[in-house]
């Protein structure tokens, strides 16, 4: 249906569809892309166990450090990105710390969104503000011009919750929420969860045994599903490997098993190792349940004829035959159609196996491994980026240089790249910005400063930066952060210009007041984090109201000396 003559009078059909070419959808695509580069790097791998290694085991000091990284990342990355990225990193920590995640999960929740402020790229609307700057003819901010108040914010954030965190936050559990593929498989099978780390002592008699013959499946019914080797950790050991003294063990079993096998044995006790991290990160490794099929090659040989280990690189823990249940050293079990075995490995070696016409797997699992050897190559990318920026390019140009060379590097497939960009947030920003240049040709935002001069015209200027901070924070909560800044740019020009103020820092603080969205669950980081936090409304509201006043008094107070 043809629009009518009206719309056309408006805008012309090249501002309709200009949005498309800005320099804001460049950014936010650039940045999707370069978040998910880095996300399937694994990057972000040892994050809860830096976190509680350096924060120690208290709630406070986990919720502040923890808060702090996500912050500073969210400076560079979408806020939404950087949630997700993270998310499973909180639950980790929570996992690991028996502290409840509601009581984590807000506070990092909000740093994100206070990180969202140390730069232009931090959040989509701040990227949009240069666009709306170019269209009023005004001068556009560079990357860093927001940093130092975006410090003040992430910094008075973290120290709110450090200190007032026990009035503010729940202290339940995630209510409601269900377990998990790996819980119901742990649960059900009473399966050993945790991974014991030893070394092999000087004096031990496991030196030169192989894994069969020192009786680790019969005798004490444990699984070594990780050793070190020369350069690189051998996952799940197949029955001719021989141990050697100071060699780095993560074995599987029940507290009992492991302890008269480490007496026994003479090894030595060590805290979680850096080299087994990848089989302590639920996103890497886990439990699944495999089933023979009819055209499996395995049928009719044993286990140690197949040699499941050496193929797939998986150690098979419990079998499952007409009925019954196997433990321990089960090798030489004949395979039949339908016999089901539970293993643990890698999940990207669990993948091969279900690839193949050997196995087929019955637990759901990612369908993308992390791929660790192009970790250098996404933070170069990434590093590079903000080079560019800093070096005086257009933030657009940058960011998507660092795009294209992720590409280019390998990091991420064309088809990757195309499935990391969210396209329904690019049309909305791309159809909202001609939103804006009709709201000017119109004299639609020069009539809506009007009515609101009216009301603070002769007051003192703080008057007017404290309205304008305040209609920002209360457009955040009712429509999306793009239309609102959308909405708030043109008329605060106008506000600026009736009061004969600079409108460039006023626009600026408008966009910083957007993010002031803590009180209820409509921001999307807020949505994203209210079921694994099992949080209410009422959890928002309380946990986010004094934060929310807190960053209104500092952005008005910051831009009133920047102004007057």
């Amino acid at each position: 249906m043809h629009a009518g003559p009206w719309l056309d009078s408006i805008l012309e059909p090249h501002e309709m569809l200009s949005g498309f070419s800005s320099n804001a959808v460049i950014v936010i695509i650039a940045v999707m892309i370069m978040g998910r580069g880095i996300a399937r790097t694994g990057l972000m791998d040892m994050f809860s166990i830096a976190v509680i290694r350096v924060a120690g085991p208290g709630r406070r000091g986990i919720t502040a450090f923890m808060s702090l990284i996500v912050g500073v990342v969210s400076g560079f990355i979408q806020n939404i990105g950087t949630a997700a990225l993270f998310l499973p990193g909180m639950l980790d920590v929570s996992r690991r710390t028996n502290i409840s995640a509601s009581s984590l999960i807000m506070p990092a929740g909000f740093a994100v969104v206070l990180g969202g402020t140390l730069t232009m790229v931090g959040s989509g609307h701040l990227i949009l503000v240069n666009d709306l700057l170019l269209n009023a003819g005004l001068q556009p901010y560079g990357l860093f011009s927001v940093t130092p108040l975006g410090i003040i914010l992430l910094a008075s954030g973290i120290a709110f919750f450090y200190f007032f965190g026990k009035y503010m936050l729940p202290r339940t559990t995630s209510a409601g929420k269900a377990p998990s593929a790996q819980e119901k498989l742990i649960e059900a099978l009473q399966l050993p969860s945790n991974i014991w780390h030893y070394s092999i002592s000087d004096e031990s008699p496991l030196i030169d045994q192989t894994t069969e013959q020192s009786g680790i499946w019969k005798r004490f019914n444990v699984n070594i599903i990780g050793i070190s080797g020369e350069r690189d950790v051998i996952y799940a050991p197949w029955r001719e490997t021989r141990f050697k003294a100071g060699q780095e063990l993560a074995i599987l079993g029940s507290e009992d098993n492991i302890k008269r096998l480490a007496s026994e044995f003479k090894l030595i006790s060590e805290p979680p190792l850096k080299r087994f991290s990848r089989l302590r990160d639920p996103d890497e490794s886990g439990f699944a349940e495999v089933i023979v099929p009819p055209s499996s090659e395995a049928i009719g040989q044993s286990i140690r004829k197949f040699a499941m280990r050496r193929r797939f690189a998986v150690e098979p823990l419990r079998l499952f035959s007409k009925g019954k249940e196997k433990r321990g050293d089960f090798s030489d079990h004949e395979i039949s159609t339908g016999d089901t075995i539970i293993v643990y490995g890698l999940w990207d070696k669990i993948r091969e196996m279900d690839k193949s016409i050997d196995f087929v797997v019955a637990t759901p699992f990612k369908s993308e491994g992390k791929d660790h050897t192009k970790t250098w190559a996404a933070s170069f990318c990434f590093i590079l980026a903000i080079a560019l920026a800093l070096a005086g390019f257009p933030i657009a140009m940058s960011f998507f240089t660092g795009a294209v060379v992720m590409i280019l590097m390998r990091v991420l497939n064309m088809q990757q790249a195309y499935q990391a960009i969210e396209w329904k947030i690019v049309f909305l920003l791309a159809g909202l910005i001609p939103l804006g240049v009709a709201m000017q040709k119109t004299g639609t935002s020069i009539f809506l400063a009007e009515e609101i001069m009216e009301i603070v015209s002769g007051r003192h200027p703080l008057v007017l930066i404290l309205t304008i901070g305040v209609i920002s924070t209360v457009f955040s909560l009712l429509i999306s952060n793009f239309g609102a800044i959308v909405v708030l740019a043109p008329m605060v020009i106008g506000m600026a210009e009736i009061a004969g103020l600079d409108p460039r820092p006023l626009v600026l603080m408008a966009a910083i007041c957007i993010s002031n969205s803590f009180i209820l669950p409509t921001q999307q980081v807020n949505a994203l984090l209210m079921t694994p936090g099992g949080y209410r409304n009422l959890d928002f509201i309380k946990g986010g109201m004094g934060l929310t006043i807190l960053f209104l008094l500092i952005t008005v107070s910051f831009f009133y000396f920047m102004i007057i």
